[in-house]
This record gives structure tokens, C-alpha cells and sequence, in this order.
């Protein structure tokens, strides 16, 4: 596969991966993982760290942070991304109440590496003291 074809392809791995959390389908994104995958979070929050495969994940990571938020409240918006290969940057906000009260307006920034039509690994930035203040408070 030539580059622009790597490109095109991780490109709409991440784009479909993207739809599917805007659309809250949170089971639905297990298939997008590569079996030994990994989600790298950025900082020193209590959750930092990186958590490989999709049942670390899906099933300790995003229940985790979930944990510590109003699920009902929640919303996710996609604002674009740039590719080149198998690496996807993407941005996106989320947006709900804490357990504890506040706000949580988050804007997420994380590189995607897509391989054989799987994400193998995901590292993402975001703004650590606003969810220290607001998530872990």
C-alpha cells in the first residue's frame, strides 16, 4: 500500500472510531483495538498512565474515568484531524458534570497509530490541572 492509500485508510479507521464515541456506543468500539494495543495517557493524574488492549482499556481505563462522571450528561464533538501513514492526530472536546460537582469541559488531543485497519496506539494530551481540579477533585 502506497503512502496516500496508509494515509486515506487510518484516516477513516480514526474517523469511524470517532463517530462511534459522538454516538456514545461504547461497545461498538472494542472492535476498532488491535488485541495488544495501547492507550498512553499523558501526566501525572491517577489514571495516567498506559493500559494495553481493549479490555484494560475499555473495561478498566474509560470505566474508570466514567466513574468519576455523570454518564448522561456526557458529549463528545469531533473537531478534525490530520494524517500522514499510519498516524492520525485528533481533536475532540468532551464535555459533562463531575460526580463531584463540576464543570468538565475538556479538550482532547491524542496520535493514533493504525495498523492492518486496527488502532494499535493511541497517546493522549489533554488538560491535566482542569481535570485534576475538576474529575479527581
Amino acid at each position: 500500500m502506497n503512502e496516500n492509500a496508509t494515509t486515506a485508510a487510518s484516516k477513516a479507521v480514526v474517523q469511524e472510531y470517532m463517530d462511534t464515541l459522538v454516538k456514545g456506543d461504547m461497545d461498538a468500539l472494542r472492535g476498532f483495538f488491535a488485541p495488544d494495543a495501547a492507550w498512553t495517557l499523558a501526566g501525572d493524574l491517577p489514571l495516567s498512565g498506559t493500559w494495553t488492549g481493549p479490555d484494560e482499556i475499555l473495561g478498566e481505563f474509560v470505566p474508570a474515568m466514567m466513574a468519576r462522571l455523570v454518564p448522561e450528561s456526557m458529549e463528545f464533538t469531533f473537531d478534525g484531524m490530520i494524517a500522514e501513514g499510519d498516524q492520525v492526530f485528533a481533536e475532540w472536546n468532551t464535555r459533562g458534570l463531575a460526580r463531584a460537582g463540576g464543570r468538565y469541559d475538556q479538550h482532547c488531543l491524542a496520535v493514533f497509530t493504525v495498523r492492518d485497519g486496527r488502532i494499535t496506539a493511541v497517546r493522549e494530551h489533554l488538560d491535566t490541572l482542569h481535570a485534576r481540579t475538576v474529575v479527581f477533585a
